[in-house]
């Protein structure tokens, strides 16, 4: 019955809230069902996840359970007995509502589903403020389609560090487009990614600092505060962040090292296809990481919907060359500006380690949508720009034709 109740509740609360937020940014009312819609579809992830995880197997359910095997709590088990970064953080989560409440491992999904969604909301509002026009494949819009992907939602939508920090992520950047207001909720979103992964919580820091320092949006005074912050935020977790990687210093190698570790870990028959990366160039690892699973890898429904969302993110990757201007990089709001900045290191990272599409399309659920979502502004900013000169020219024709027709009457 517990469950139930918080469920409803759950529920009641997001649509709420979807109302709310749709009237406080102005979005028309054909985005506020869309969020609803969105709602319901992350909803039914969760209870597919649930199957998913009790079907196959995964580190999900061992969260839930209290019952990770490398997690080892001697003596008087309590709450802060599981205090930490990384796995011993998810636990730390999950004690109360699962050992304290004893709610079911469904209702711990849709709690941390909750999460998920309000990561994919605080990306779809930011998109629908920032973004100039729509862009069309096929005659389908992409916005706001591409937040109907399979993988945005299916490895939000489960108990487990994957949600967190989808979630934390989209907090983070949601927060710094309005920082001057918005910056205490930045410090708790870096706070539950930090926690989550130490590492992806520090190349968060890293990718804001430059985005801060080479965009245009921030004043100088605000610039130079806010990097200095971040820079010795970066500095001060530095340490911390390589004694939880076990690793003596924080470097592209160091990462890629750890990597391969947790892919070691995580690699099984039922998430994915192993694929040997080792005798690839560095193009063709990044092409793998980027764009596979395609249709020929494709071994369960799963992987055979990542393959479509693949052939889109190849599709608008070959634009990116086309509307690659200046004034769109300058132009690019704020949050999207970090956002990609932090996808080039994880991306790299990751490309030279993963050798399992399954767990490729995992951990790049973190940050691959801003990677779609940059080569959308650009295609979107290029047409508003094609758009404008196109009105001025017909102003100008306008303009001159008006002068033509007064020297025509005076002189008749």
């Amino acid at each position: 019955m517990l469950d139930l109740i918080l469920i409803g509740v759950i529920i009641l609360v997001l649509v709420n809230s979807n109302v709310r937020m749709s009237k406080r940014f102005a979005l028309p009312k054909k985005y506020e069902f869309h969020l609803h819609y969105l709602l319901a579809y992350h909803i039914f992830f969760s209870v597919f996840f649930t199957w998913y995880i009790l079907s196959f197997g995964g580190d999900s359910q061992g969260y839930w359970n209290m019952s990770m095997e490398q997690i080892l709590v001697k003596g008087d088990v309590n709450w802060f007995s599981y205090w930490g970064s990384s796995t011993t953080f998810i636990l730390w989560l999950c004690y109360i509502p699962s050992k304290i409440m004893g709610l079911s491992y469904l209702t711990g999904n849709i709690l941390f589903g909750a999460l998920g969604f309000i990561g994919i909301r605080y990306i779809f509002i930011l998109t629908a403020e920032s973004f100039p026009t729509n862009h069309r494949i096929l005659g389908i819009p992409l916005f706001p389609t591409v937040f109907y992907f399979l993988n945005l939602h299916f490895w939000s939508a489960g108990v487990g560090k994957d949600s967190i920090c989808f979630w934390g992520i989209a907090w983070f950047l949601f927060a710094l487009q309005k920082y001057k207001s918005r910056w205490w909720q930045g410090l708790i979103a870096l706070f539950f990614v930090y926690m989550a992964r130490p590492h992806m919580g520090q190349a968060l820091i890293g990718g804001t600092a430059m985005a801060i320092i080479l965009g245009s949006e921030v004043k100088v005074q605000y610039k130079i505060a806010m990097g200095l912050a971040a820079g010795i935020g970066t500095y001060l977790l530095l340490d911390s962040t390589a004694e939880f990687l076990k690793v003596e210093e924080l470097s592209i190698q160091s990462l890629t090292s750890i990597s391969s570790k947790t892919a070691g870990l995580l690699r099984t028959g039922n998430i994915g296809s192993a694929v040997d990366i080792s005798s690839y160039s560095l193009p063709m690892k990044l092409f793998t990481y980027m764009f596979r699973p395609l249709f020929l890898d494709a071994h369960n429904f799963v992987s055979l919907f990542s393959s479509i969302e693949n052939l889109v993110y190849l599709w608008l990757s070959l634009f990116i060359y086309q509307n690659w201007k200046p004034e769109a990089i300058r132009d690019m709001p704020l949050f999207l500006k970090a956002g990609i900045i932090t996808f080039i290191p994880v991306t790299f990272a990751f490309m030279n380690a993963l050798s399992n599409l399954g767990v490729v399309m995992r951990m790049k659920n973190m940050t691959m949508i801003y990677f779609l979502l940059f080569c959308f502004f650009l295609i979107a900013h290029n047409k508003k720009q094609r758009y404008l000169r196109a009105m001025d020219q017909k102003r100008f024709f306008q303009r001159r034709q008006a002068i033509i027709d007064s020297k025509n009457q005076l002189i008749d």
